[in-house]
This record gives C-alpha cells, sequence and structure tokens, in this order.
C-alpha cells in the first residue's frame, strides 16, 4: 500500500546528495549516541567553551545555516578530539559510566557510583574540574557530595 506523499522513501536512509560547499574543511562526524554524549558534556563542554561561544554568537547574527558552517565544524571537530582524550585517558571509567546511563534512562542521579570513578580519572587526566552552572556557590557540587544513607 502507497502512502500518500512518501513515494519517494520506501524506508530506507535518505542522505542528502548535494555536497558541502567547496570552500569548506571536511570534518568528521562525532559518530556517538546520547549516551557517551552526554556522559562527556561537561568535559566537552569545559574543553570547547570558546568554539560553542563562537558558535553561538554567529548564529544569533544570522539565522542562515550556511553562515556558521564554519564555527560549527570547529565545535564538532573539538568534540571529537575531546572523546578520543577521554577514549584514551579514562576508557573504562567512560564506558562504565555512559553504559550506566544507557540503561538507567539517561537519568546522572542514578549513575552516582560510576560518575565519581569517571570524574576522579577526568580530573587526575586532565585536571580537569567539574563545575555545574548555577550550582550554590557555598554548597559542594552534586557529583561531590555524599550520600546521606548508604
Amino acid at each position: 500500500m502507497a502512502v500518500p506523499g512518501y513515494k519517494h522513501f520506501k524506508g530506507e536512509d535518505w542522505v542528502d546528495p548535494t555536497p558541502p560547499p567547496a570552500d569548506l574543511p571536511h570534518v568528521d562526524e562525532v559518530g556517538s549516541t546520547g549516551a557517551p554524549l552526554k556522559s562527556a558534556s561537561f568535559f566537552i563542554g569545559s574543553v570547547c567553551k570558546e568554539y560553542n561561544e563562537d558558535f553561538m554568537l554567529c548564529k544569533s547574527e544570522d539565522r542562515n545555516p550556511k553562515h556558521c558552517l564554519l564555527e560549527g565544524r570547529k565545535v564538532t571537530r573539538c568534540a571529537v578530539d575531546a572523546l578520543k582524550k577521554i577514549q584514551a585517558s579514562c576508557a573504562d571509567e567512560f564506558r562504565a559510566h555512559w553504559q550506566c546511563l544507557d540503561n538507567k534512562n539517561q537519568e546522572f542521579n542514578k549513575c552516582r557510583e560510576p560518575e565519581k570513578a569517571y570524574n576522579s580519572c577526568l580530573f587526575t587526566a586532565f585536571g580537569f574540574k567539574k563545575n555545574i552552572p548555577d550550582a550554590p556557590a557555598n554548597r559542594p557540587q552534586i557529583h561531590e557530595r555524599t550520600p546521606l544513607t548508604s
């Protein structure tokens, strides 16, 4: 049975055949699912902050997607590089954390134990400091707190 309006899509993935402009440098896609990206999000956000801010500033200047392709590619390259660094130094802790997120409906609060080991590895390997935006300054960050009950 044909579905009206969808005669060109027969269940296969559609890939845009239009090549990108020749003046844009090639960049590989991140190639990751949501759980690893969420697990690495604080590290990527910290390491790639300047590129992200440039991209968002560009987007606020002009809503035309072509206007910010170069900035977007810099963000993607930075994220890929950050994921490679995490994988090289903290692969086991990273895998344990993102698999927990994947199995626990992407909820950070259900994965605090693997997160502690993962954060410890990131802190040691990179001197990374995890700061959650808008968290109270006079209290420990949520990932640094000890549970009230065991």
